[in-house]
This record gives C-alpha cells, sequence and structure tokens, in this order.
C-alpha cells in the first residue's frame, strides 16, 4: 500500500513541478507567445462554453475510432495468417519494407485526389500510420511461438484450428498487443497531422484554426487536450490487456 501512495505521490508530484516551470517561463514571454496554464484554462473554458470543442473532440475520437478499428480488424488476421504461412510472409516482405518507411503524411497529396477533402482523407492516413506496427507486430508474435507448445498440441491430437485458435492466438497476444499499443500512439499523432493538414473539423484542425487567430491559449489547449485523450486511449487499452489476460489465465 505505502508503494501504492508513493507511486502516486511521485505522479502528481512530477505534474506539479511541470505546471510550476511552465508558469515561471511564461513570466518571461508576452500571452501572445506562452499563455500560463491559468490562461490555457480559461482558453479551453471560453471553447467549451460555445460549444465547440466537444464538436471537434467528438470529431476526432470518431475518426480515430474508426480507422483505428479498421486497421485492427484488417492487420490482425492478416498478420496472423502471414505468420501462419511462412511462405507468404517471405513473398510480401519485400514489397512492405518497402512501403513501411514512407511516411504516412507523404502520401497525403494523393489522398486529397483520391478522396477530396473531408473525413476520407484523414481516415486513410490514420488508417496507414496504425497498419504496419500491427501487421509487424502480429507476424512477429506468431512466428515466436515457441515450439514447445506447438509438440505439446502435436502430442495430444490436437487439430491445426484448434492449435491456431486456442494455443497459437494466445501465446502470440501479449507481443501482438504490444503492437495495437504502439499503433495507437502512431495514429493518434497522424490524426491531429491529418486534421490539420485537409480536415475542417477535429481537434488539429482546432490547432491549426487558432493559429489564424493569433488565439496561442486555444492552440496549447488543443494541444493539452491532444494529450489528455492519448493518456486515456492508452490507459484503456491497459484495462483491455489485463482484462483479455485475465480471460485467458495470462494475469
Amino acid at each position: 500500500m505505502k508503494n501504492q501512495y508513493s507511486l502516486w505521490f511521485g505522479k502528481i508530484l512530477t505534474l506539479l513541478i511541470f505546471v510550476g516551470i511552465w508558469q515561471y517561463a511564461s513570466q518571461f514571454y508576452s500571452p501572445e507567445q506562452l499563455p500560463g496554464p491559468i490562461q490555457v484554462i480559461k482558453g479551453i473554458q471560453e471553447l467549451a462554453d460555445t460549444g465547440v470543442l466537444w464538436e471537434h473532440i467528438q470529431v476526432s475520437l470518431l475518426r480515430f475510432s474508426v480507422s483505428y478499428l479498421l486497421a485492427v480488424l484488417v492487420t490482425v488476421p492478416l498478420g496472423l495468417l502471414l505468420g501462419w504461412y511462412t511462405w507468404s510472409w517471405k513473398a510480401l516482405d519485400p514489397l512492405l519494407q518497402i512501403l513501411r518507411p514512407i511516411s504516412p503524411i507523404a502520401w497525403f497529396p494523393l489522398a486529397i485526389l483520391w478522396f477530396g477533402i473531408g473525413d476520407a482523407p484523414a481516415i486513410f492516413i490514420i488508417f496507414l500510420s496504425a497498419f504496419f506496427p500491427i501487421l509487424l507486430a502480429t507476424v512477429s508474435a506468431v512466428r515466436r511461438v515457441d515450439a514447445l507448445y506447438l509438440r505439446v498440441a502435436d502430442n495430444f491430437g490436437v487439430d491445426k484450428w484448434t492449435l491456431f485458435t486456442k494455443v497459437v492466438i494466445p501465446a502470440a497476444f501479449p507481443q501482438i498487443m504490444i503492437g495495437l499499443q504502439i499503433a495507437v500512439g502512431t495514429a493518434w499523432i497522424h490524426l491531429v497531422a491529418g486534421e490539420m493538414l485537409g480536415a475542417q473539423s477535429g481537434l488539429g484542425y482546432l490547432i491549426v484554426d487558432s493559429r489564424n487567430f493569433l488565439r496561442t491559449d486555444w492552440i496549447m489547449g488543443g494541444m493539452l487536450l491532444v494529450g489528455l485523450l492519448g493518456l486515456g486511449i492508452h490507459l484503456l487499452m491497459g484495462f483491455a490487456e489485463k482484462s483479455i489476460n485475465r480471460r485467458w489465465g495470462m494475469e
């Protein structure tokens, strides 16, 4: 219990030190250059009172949810199959290694040409940013399943489908989850970038639009909300991971 209290004390102390440094640094700049924490909170409250803030948050979360879930539904099954059938992975690996280093932002001009202005280009960019981390982690997880598990299952006469669903997938899940968590971070980052480049709503658009009005407090407020929402998504992922691990008897 003492360790738990110490951990929370350390977290709160870290945040207080950060806010204190921020407040101290803001004294050396004008509010238009670096607003203090109180000014940023007032700016967030101002946006919230008009209702604009909630609209941008809802749009960003909806875009992220659709894109990320689509990436998971496509890449996890694909990664499981590519990891299980090694010949298919060897055939596709050169192409994937060529496409993987290309930044999702580099695809944005083509996304605008293909999908126009709106939600579709941002969703496409977010999907791409989540695609490769999940795919590579899933393939690697399947290929690294301990051979002992496979031999034991074979000795008990387990059929291929049961082996794949009851042994391989649970054994590969911890590493797959690492890929999912990495993809959450990259997808959330590129969501904001995508909204900055071509969308007319969302937190990324809010940040860019606030720049046009020289409202630095709104800019930093948008950045703060991006970070807080990212933290919330990370915590939800951790909760989901623990729930699945308990279900499979891994915790």
